[in-house]
């Protein structure tokens, strides 16, 4: 099979080796390159005549095999390589490469649950599982267990962990829900970490770490490898499931609540991990902005407390849950509601549920943090543009403490509101008992040239200013990652030279996903990729 080259070639490459290498891609594997076809590839989200981040051709591999014969052409070629399990990390990217004229790798097709073990309360699964493929896999074989799940359930089950992504069972805190990788390395050989280095050992998917280095972390938000196979933990049903909402009615709150939740969360009363929403994100989910404000200025503090009101979501919205024996449940909660009620005007609600009836509770957070994947939010980019909306995620880790918080929301709300001019959207995730993730949804319209350019500029600046205060992102939109490592400058960037070191040792072609989280080849670390 001949396959035509399309005009943008990977750099460095030859239209005449592009083509071979085209036509000995497509002898191992299904591969796009029609216009129509790559368009799917592109970030989501940024303006449409916009050139930046467009593939060569994708590749679309069945098999571990496929797999490791693309890597082989790759490095015959020096063609980089861009993975990705479903592509939606929207709002980071998408799909699409940090270097033009990238090959990219869609694992969609490589979309099995391996094994679900009930015993051991574990899953093994390709990296084109979704959220909601393992879900129904686990209803099919009438196993109790829950998966911890993301707010929207569409994406890649390995995607969202090897990029660090937060899910909201108590299993899932600090993303440690994951354990026991198969990987392909650069030069096509396939390792597996931790007891998975032993053959036929029964612990590689319930033993995280290793004899001698544990190398899991190595292939998390990294270009080393591309992970083929992953182990996922699940949670044995409760007895009873409690989903939680804690509503305050001024902005201000924000610093009480975070450090009464700080104290819940060490003792461990909450095991899971929450989310504080304010007024804006949580209206951009259930409303649109036309009703409550017409003007192109963000929304004034008056109109947004009238929203807080009517739609009953306060100034601070917080959803959790409680998980475990009726009894310990009806304690947790009552120590809940009386240490926050503490706070003047604060609320503390939710209600009860058989394990049985987890799957028909009609709220989509509800659903979320009983690990039943769905869609509802999705529409929350539509706050700005209806269905041409769009985001981007700007998202530092601080202190979990009410300081740090309001100096995160003062920050990050003046540079949207002044330098974007849009309205300041937030969603706070404490991941564990000790930090939290600054979730800013940089919400434009993307049919809005001017506005959208705004956005993306806005986020580079947050990424510098919120540095200057010591605040660091936990993963980078594709159009600032450089500028994101670059913050992490500790002694004249001595990790980002070590990170490079074991990119020019383990991928000396530099083909897997140049660029990625600032990490380039020794070939494009001068140009960057240009």
């Amino acid at each position: 099979m001949t396959t035509q080259a399309p005009p943008l070639l990977p750099p460095g490459v030859s239209a005449g080796d592009f083509a071979a290498a085209l036509d000995e891609l497509a002898a191992a594997c299904s591969v796009l390159t029609s216009e129509e076809e790559l368009a799917g590839f592109r970030d989501p989200f940024q303006f449409s005549a916009w050139e930046e981040y467009a593939a060569s051709a994708v590749v679309m591999p069945e098999t571990v095999e496929q797999v490791q014969e693309i890597v082989r052409i790759a490095n015959r070629y020096r063609i980089p390589l861009w993975t990705h399990g479903q592509g939606k990390n929207n709002g980071y990217g998408g799909p699409a490469p940090r270097v033009d004229g990238s090959v990219v790798v869609s694992l969609r097709n490589m979309n099995k649950v391996l094994e679900i073990d009930p015993e051991c309360a574990y899953a093994v699964v390709e990296p084109g599982v979704r959220w909601f493929d393992l879900y129904e896999a686990i209803r099919a074989g009438n196993h109790r267990l829950m998966v911890s799940v993301t707010d929207l359930g569409w994406g890649s089950v390995v995607g969202n962990f090897l990029e660090n992504g937060a899910t909201y069972l108590p299993v899932a805190q600090d993303m440690n829900a994951y354990c026991g990788m198969e990987v392909v390395l650069a030069n096509g050989e396939v390792m597996r970490t931790g007891m998975g280095a032993m053959p036929n050992n029964s612990s590689w998917h319930v033993y995280k770490r290793s004899l001698g280095p544990t190398l899991d972390q190595l292939f998390m938000q990294s270009n080393f490898g591309i992970v083929t196979k992953l182990g996922v933990w699940l949670t044995p049903w409760p007895e009873c499931y409690m989903p939680l909402w804690l509503r305050v009615w001024k902005d201000d709150d924000l610093g009480p609540v975070v450090d009464t939740l700080r104290q819940l969360m060490l003792d461990r009363t909450i095991e899971n991990v929450p989310q504080i929403w304010n007024t804006i994100s949580m209206a951009s989910v259930i409303s649109s902005r036309a009703p409550w404000y017409q003007g192109e200025d963000p929304i004034p503090d008056d109109v947004i407390d009238h929203m807080a009101r009517e739609l009953e979501i306060g100034r601070w919205l917080m959803r959790f849950a409680l998980y475990g024996d009726e009894a310990v449940v009806d304690h947790r909660f009552a120590k809940i509601k009386e240490a926050f009620e503490r706070i003047p005007g604060a609320e503390v609600w939710g209600a009860k549920h058989a394990p049985e009836d987890m799957d028909s509770l009609e709220h989509p957070f509800d659903l979320v943090q009983a690990g039943v994947p769905n869609l509802e939010i999705n529409q929350m980019t539509g706050w700005y543009g209806g269905e041409e909306g769009g985001h981007i995620g700007f998202s530092p880790v601080a202190k979990l403490t009410g300081k740090d918080a309001t100096a995160c929301r003062d920050l990050i709300r003046g540079l949207v509101q002044n330098e974007a001019r849009l309205d300041y959207a937030a969603v706070l995730i404490p991941t564990n008992a000790r930090s939290f993730i600054h979730v800013t949804m940089v919400i434009f319209d993307t049919k809005n040239e001017t506005e959208t350019k705004r956005a993306y500029d806005t986020a580079k600046l947050l990424v510098r200013e919120a540095a200057k205060h010591g605040y660091g992102e936990y993963r980078a939109h594709l159009d600032f990652m450089d500028l994101a490592a670059e913050q992490y400058s500790f002694n004249d960037h001595a990790y980002m030279r070590f990170v490079e070191t074991i990119k020019d040792a383990v991928d000396p072609n530099g083909i897997f996903a140049p660029g990625k989280q600032g990490i380039w080849p020794r070939a494009m670390r001068e140009t960057r990729g240009g």
